[in-house]
């Protein structure tokens, strides 16, 4: 068995090798020869006054490999002088976390990896906003609108470049320090023009592809601002509002999402959860966030494995405004590309072993 570091997994794992790794398991699960558990969380209080504790798990099987991701998280819901909202989190203290992506085999039964989740879980999701751009954006998309400027946005960033000829990006973030940051950085990685303007109408306008790449806890962009033959994605679920969508000629969803469960310790939307069984106390659970209306984790409209499929069409004109919905295949995202990164790190004699006999015993559960 292998512990595998994001040290590793950066040396590892390339975009293009990533979006075809996902794009492989969503096709299997079109043909049924994969599955995949939505991600859902627990809540209970924790040591801060302004907080909660949470544990979020998701899992997925495709091609002969299973992967839980585990994370775990202090979360609170800042609200700055300027009316921005966001959520924010941190394991033991703020600038540290813990994800770890646990691997075995479908063969057997055999406990393969542990993974830390931080490389994998940003390449994944800029890789499904990849796919997004691949099967619904115009062919002659060259230009990207970003509205945020962390990690994420950059990796939405590199999968846009695997897929399009992307030529010129404007992009926009409240700290003009770090939209300027991103510019000059992701100019030099990508080669290609990066503009830090002074407002999301600016970067959004105009652009072939637009993508809000923010921990927000409230939409990013209004509908007014989108054009003809744009394609919109997201990252997190309060992004996008219902005037947006209703711009949209084209949507899909990444899958489908959500659980049909309903109790009352169980509450849809809380942050930036899907699902979450919740504990606590009346009093501490006002710390948490009220549920918005904004597009959320679960989609009413066809997915990827309808479009693939032919039960859903995508884009029929350059006219349409197309929308990806980049979310819902987490477990299997997981499973597709930890096992992409197992096998190379098997391959290239990287990772620290550990004994496989330490997650095995002789007693039945």
């Amino acid at each position: 068995m292998l512990f595998i570091h994001n040290d590793v997994v950066a040396e590892l794992l390339t975009m293009d090798e990533c979006i075809a790794a996902q794009e492989e398991a969503f096709h299997q699960l079109a043909e049924g020869r994969a599955a995949h558990r939505p991600r859902s969380d627990i809540y209970t209080p924790c040591e801060r006054d302004d907080g909660y504790y949470r544990w979020g798990t998701m899992e997925g099987a495709n091609g002969g490999y299973l992967a839980i991701r585990m994370k775990s998280d202090i979360m609170t819901w800042p609200r700055e002088d300027d009316g921005n909202w966001s959520e924010d989190k941190y394991c033991v203290e703020p600038g540290t976390y813990m994800g770890l992506i646990f691997l075995l085999s479908c063969a057997n039964g055999e406990p393969l990896a542990l993974i830390n989740d931080g490389q994998i879980q940003h390449m994944r999701v800029g890789g499904g906003g990849g796919i997004g751009v691949k099967y619904l954006a115009r062919k002659g998309a060259r230009t990207v609108g970003m509205l945020g400027s962390g990690g994420m946005a950059r990796t939405y960033l590199r999968a846009f470049k695997s897929v399009r000829d992307i030529t010129r990006v404007k992009v926009y973030s409240p700290t003009r320090a770090n939209r300027e940051r991103y510019a000059r950085e992701m100019s030099l990685l990508l080669n290609v023009e990066v503009q830090a303007v002074d407002n999301a109408e600016e970067a959004v306008r105009g652009a072939d592809i637009v993508s809000t790449c923010t921990d927000s806890m409230s939409p990013t962009l209004e509908a007014d601002w989108l054009s003809p033959g744009q394609h919109l994605t997201m990252l997190g679920p309060a992004e996008i509002n219902a005037d947006v969508l209703a711009r949209c000629d084209v949507k899909i969803t990444q899958g489908r999402n959500g659980l049909d469960v309903a109790g009352d310790d169980t509450t849809r939307g809380v942050g930036h959860s899907p699902m979450a069984w919740v504990a606590g106390s009346p009093e501490e659970r006002k710390r948490l966030p009220q549920a918005q209306e904004t597009s959320g984790f679960s989609a009413d409209y066809p997915d990827f494995a309808d479009l693939v499929s032919g039960r859903a069409e995508g884009r029929t004109d350059d006219d349409q405004i197309s929308f990806y919905h980049n979310i819902g295949n987490q477990g299997l995202q997981f499973s597709s590309v930890g096992a992409l990164v197992y096998r190379k790190a098997v391959e290239k004699g990287l990772g620290r072993k550990l004994p496989t006999e330490w997650f095995l015993q002789d007693i039945r559960d």
